[in-house]
């Protein structure tokens, strides 16, 4: 993680006048950039998926070279649904609207209610007092101290790095997605329901044809690959140690966003792999901007240089964070949690 400092301390008010005009610079969808990008990752997707389809009769080892570059693709789909929700990867809403359902179904993900969640995350990120959604849960350390030793065990075993990352990806995408929030609007239910019927659909068509085996090991190993490295996308992009957390008179958006959103300095075969979702403070100071115009805007403005930047190998430390630390202002492990009890 870089020593730089964090963005100068002046009014939030002064540093979101000062970043507009740089940000609108950015904002426009190009159509052209767009198609290039369908074509680039959703052809390359169905062809890898017809050749494990093939070679998984021989044997299944033959696809897992291949699952591991579709999963890469599966992912960079997901960023385009994702973009598809902000309005950002298109210029037309009905467009975003057909390309976000395509990429959703092919990520197991119903476009419309996610968008919704995620949205809220973008309302509510580095918020102490409103946490539970689109987030990973983290408590403080006073919660932790307080809790009931069943909560705590249920918090320990959830921050399992197998868990988190293993585990829970697959039970979300393929369970908890496939019913909607209680909060949810009519739209997003429906979106949910609709997406259901089509995965059926599509689960039948595909084990008609290759095999209910090969379907399900074909999309479990996808599951597995691309769930786990989407999700530690998320997860180290808004929990490394010195990240945004506050209470609700003190949370403030852009704050947020440029100190709570890491630069997730990739290799740039990840970087493309992963949309170029590693701007994250970029994104989350301005989730209009489409992912491919994210490093140009990052580029355009020396300021964005001072925000918390991890690189590859330093941002596996992260996975051993488990708690916010409210006294010190940062995310500590369990081990530097018993060091602080005892001291």
């Amino acid at each position: 993680m870089n020593t730089e400092p964090k963005p100068p301390a002046r009014s939030t008010r002064a540093l979101s006048a000062e970043l507009k005009s740089v940000i609108e610079r950015f904002r426009r969808p190009s159509h052209r950039r767009a198609i290039w990008q369908l074509a680039n990752t959703l052809l390359p997707y169905l062809l890898l998926w017809f050749l494990m389809a093939q070679v998984i009769s021989v044997s299944y080892w033959l696809i897992l070279p291949l699952a591991v570059v579709a999963a890469g693709l599966r992912v960079r789909l997901f960023i385009f649904m994702h973009d598809c929700g902000h309005g950002s990867f298109m210029r037309s809403k009905s467009a975003n609207t057909v390309v976000g359902w395509v990429t959703g179904l092919l990520t197991f993900t119903p476009y419309h209610h996610w968008t919704w969640e995620h949205a809220i995350h973008h309302r509510t990120s580095g918020n102490l007092e409103r946490r539970g959604k689109g987030d990973i849960w983290t408590m403080t350390v006073d919660e932790y101290l307080a809790a009931s030793r069943w909560r705590r065990f249920s918090y320990r075993l959830l921050r399992n790095p197998v868990v988190l990352f293993a585990i829970a990806p697959t039970l979300l995408f393929v369970v908890l997605e496939r019913f909607p929030s209680a909060e949810a609007g009519r739209l997003e239910r429906l979106s949910v329901w609709l997406t259901d019927l089509a995965l059926l659909l599509i689960a039948v068509g595909l084990s008609a044809l290759i095999g209910f085996k090969a379907w399900f090991l074909i999309e479990l190993t996808l599951m597995l690959i691309a769930g786990g490295a989407g999700v530690w996308l998320f997860y180290v992009q808004h929990q490394f140690p010195d990240a945004y957390w506050s209470r609700q008179q003190d949370w403030d958006y852009t704050a947020a966003a440029l100190r709570g959103s890491s630069f997730y300095k990739l290799p740039a075969v990840l970087r493309w792999f992963s949309g170029n979702i590693g701007f994250h403070h970029i994104h989350h100071l301005s989730p209009q901007i489409p992912n491919y115009h994210l490093q140009r805007c990052h580029n355009a403005e020396p300021l964005f240089g001072t925000v918390p930047t991890l690189t590859l190998g330093a941002s596996l430390r992260s996975a051993t964070l488990r708690l916010w630390d409210e006294q010190r202002q940062r995310l500590i492990g369990f081990r530097r949690l018993k060091s602080l009890r005892s001291g």
